[in-house]
C-alpha cells in the first residue's frame, strides 16, 4: 500500500507516519509533501498513490486547490483541525474523514474502510471537491500552475485570452502578454473547470474569453466568426451546434 501524505505541519506528519508503521507495517509513505505546489508538481511527475492522506490547510492554501491543477484518481482521507467540512465529506463518497488529533483507533477503521471498500477502484471525487469547493467559495479555477522553462508560473483565469489545441497539446495564451503556455488539462476537462459566465467552447478546438472577443462576423449557416485579440492563425468559428448558445451567452443568458 503505497501512500502519500500531504501535511504543513510536522509534528502532525510525523505523528501520522509513526501510527501508520504500528498500524499498517505493509504500508510505505512515498513521500511528505507541505504545500499545494510540491503536491502539484510531485502528482504531475509521478504515479497515483494507492492513497492519500490529505490536510485540507496547507502551507499555502486549501488543498482543494490542488484539483484544480491536476486529476487525482486514488482515494483520500482527509485529514483537519477544524469540523467545518465534515458533514459535506460524508454526504459524498470520501474513504473518511479525521479530525486532529488523529486517534489510532480511527486511522485502523479508515484504513480498513479503504482496504474493504475502494481498494479495488478507482474513485471520482468530483462531488466531494465540488461540495467542498462551494463551501471555500472555489466553484471555478481561479489560477493555474503552468510550467515554463525550468520554473513555475501562477497564471490568474482573468488573463487567459483562450486555450486551445493543437497537435493534442492544450494551450493558453495570455491576454496581457500575448505568450501560450502548454497546460496539463484537455478543453473537455477545462470546460467544467472554467467560469461559464467568462468562458465558452466554441468548438472543438478553442474554449474563449469574452474579454478577447475583439470582432465578430457573420458566417455561413448563421455561424459566427470570432478575431480575438491576441490575435491566432487558427480557425476561430463558432461551430453550428454551438452558435444558439454562444449567442446567448454573449448577452449573459444563462445556457
Amino acid at each position: 500500500m503505497k501512500i502519500l501524505i500531504i501535511e504543513d505541519e510536522n509534528a502532525a506528519a510525523r505523528r501520522l507516519e509513526k501510527l501508520l508503521a504500528e498500524v499498517a507495517p505493509e504500508a510505505v509513505v512515498l513521500q511528505r509533501l507541505d504545500s499545494v505546489e510540491t503536491s502539484v508538481l510531485w502528482l504531475q511527475s509521478n504515479p497515483q498513490p494507492d492513497l492519500i492522506l490529505l490536510d485540507i490547510h496547507l502551507a499555502d492554501g486549501s488543498s482543494f486547490e490542488i484539483f484544480d491543477h491536476v486529476t487525482v484518481t486514488c482515494p483520500i482521507i482527509f485529514t483537519t483541525a477544524y469540523d467545518e467540512f465534515a458533514l459535506q465529506a460524508f454526504k459524498v463518497n470520501a474513504v473518511d474523514y479525521l479530525l486532529k488529533p488523529i486517534k489510532t483507533n480511527e486511522l485502523i477503521a479508515s484504513l480498513d474502510k479503504y482496504k474493504r471498500v475502494f481498494k479495488s477502484a478507482a474513485q471520482d471525487y468530483s462531488a466531494l471537491l465540488d461540495t467542498l469547493r462551494k463551501q471555500e467559495g472555489q466553484n471555478y479555477l481561479r489560477r493555474m500552475l503552468i510550467r515554463f522553462g525550468n520554473s513555475i508560473k501562477l497564471m490568474d483565469m482573468a488573463d487567459a485570452a483562450y486555450f486551445y489545441t493543437k497537435d493534442k497539446i492544450t494551450f493558453l495564451v495570455s491576454r496581457s502578454t500575448g505568450k501560450r503556455f502548454p497546460v496539463d488539462y484537455p478543453l473537455d476537462k477545462l470546460e467544467g473547470m472554467l467560469d461559464p459566465a467568462a468562458f465558452f467552447r466554441i468548438n472543438r478546438q478553442f474554449i474563449i474569453n469574452v474579454a478577447a472577443i475583439k470582432e465578430m462576423h457573420p458566417y455561413s449557416k448563421s455561424r459566427v466568426k470570432v478575431e480575438l485579440e491576441p490575435s491566432t492563425d487558427l480557425e476561430t468559428i463558432v461551430s453550428t451546434e454551438r452558435s444558439a448558445e454562444f449567442k446567448k451567452w454573449l448577452v449573459g443568458e444563462q445556457v
